[in-house]
C-alpha cells in the first residue's frame, strides 16, 4: 500500500519583499536560509502550485494536422483561504503585500518527517570533537540531539539540537548552527552517549506576488475567510525530508 501525504498540518510563511527575483538555475536553498519568515496563520484551503508550459501550435497545411510546442512555464496561481485573525501578524503582512507591486518569498513546510533515527556514539574530546556512529548516514546540515547516562564533553549540551557537519561513513562533528563551525570539546566525559536525529520534512520555496486579499462571505453558518491568492514568479524549490530511518 502507498504513502499518503495529507495537506493537514503543514504551515504556510511569507518573507519580506524583494526587488529581484534571481533565475531559476540561480534558486537554491542558501538564498532562503537568511530570510526572516512570517507564518500566515488559520490557513484553511492550499492552493495549487508547480510548472504548467504553455501550448505553442501551429497548423501545418502540408500534413492536415497541428504541430504542438511547449512554450514558457508558469508555475501557477496559489488560490488560498485563511480563517480571518485580525492580530495575526502573517495576515496583516499578506494584506499589506497586497497593495504593493513587489515579489515576496514564500516557505511551505509539510508535515511529513520520517522517523528518527538513534544510536550509542562514542565522542572524542579534540578540535573539533568526532562523534562516531557506524554507518550513520546523516548528510551534512542534518539536526541530532544527544542524551546520555552520565556527563557529555564540555561544548556539548543534552537535549540541544546540533548540525552534522564533515560527515563520513562512520562518524561526523557538529555544529551550533546548520553550516557553522565544527564544535570542540573539552574536559572529561563519562557515562554512555546516544543520538537521535532531528528529521524535517519536505520544505518547498518560491516568489510570488500577493494579487488578491479580499474577505469572502457566506451563508450564517459560514466562518469569515481571507482570500490570499498569489501568482508564483518562480521556479519552485523542493527540499526533500532529511534525517530519517
Amino acid at each position: 500500500m502507498g504513502q499518503l501525504y495529507p495537506v493537514a498540518g503543514a504551515k504556510i510563511y511569507m518573507g519580506p519583499a524583494v526587488t529581484t527575483v534571481p533565475d531559476d538555475a540561480d534558486i537554491n536553498e542558501a538564498l532562503f536560509s537568511s530570510t526572516v519568515f512570517t507564518e500566515i496563520k488559520g490557513w484553511q484551503t492550499m492552493g495549487a502550485i508547480g510548472d504548467a508550459a504553455a501550448l505553442i501550435t501551429e497548423s501545418i497545411i502540408s500534413s492536415g494536422r497541428d504541430w504542438k510546442g511547449k512554450g514558457t512555464r508558469n508555475a501557477g496561481s496559489m488560490q488560498n483561504n485563511f480563517v480571518i485573525l485580525p492580530e495575526d501578524l502573517g495576515q496583516i503582512a499578506l494584506i499589506a503585500a497586497e497593495k504593493t507591486d513587489y515579489n515576496y518569498p514564500f516557505k511551505l513546510a509539510f508535515d511529513d518527517a520520517p522517523p528518527a533515527k538513534t544510536a550509542t556514539v562514542t565522542m572524542t574530546i579534540a578540535a573539533p570533537g568526532v562523534i562516531s556512529w557506524n554507518a550513520h548516514g546523516l548528510a551534512a546540515g542534518v539536526g541530532v540531539k544527544f542524551t546520555t547516562t552520565g556527563a557529555l564533553p564540555t561544548g556539548l549540551v543534552a537535549g540541544t539540537t546540533y548540525y552534522v557537519v564533515n560527515p563520513s561513513a562512520n562518524d561526523f562533528q557538529v555544529a551550533a548552527t546548520k553550516g557553522g563551525p565544527a564544535i570542540t570539546t573539552t574536559g572529561t566525559q563519562n557515562g554512555v552517549h546516544t543520538a537521535t536525529s532531528v528529521p524535517t520534512g519536505t520544505f518547498k520555496y518560491f516568489y510570488a506576488i500577493v494579487m488578491t486579499a479580499q474577505e469572502n462571505g457566506g451563508g450564517a453558518n459560514t466562518a469569515r475567510l481571507l482570500q490570499g491568492n498569489v501568482e508564483v514568479n518562480s521556479a519552485v524549490l523542493t527540499v526533500n525530508p532529511v534525517g530519517g530511518a
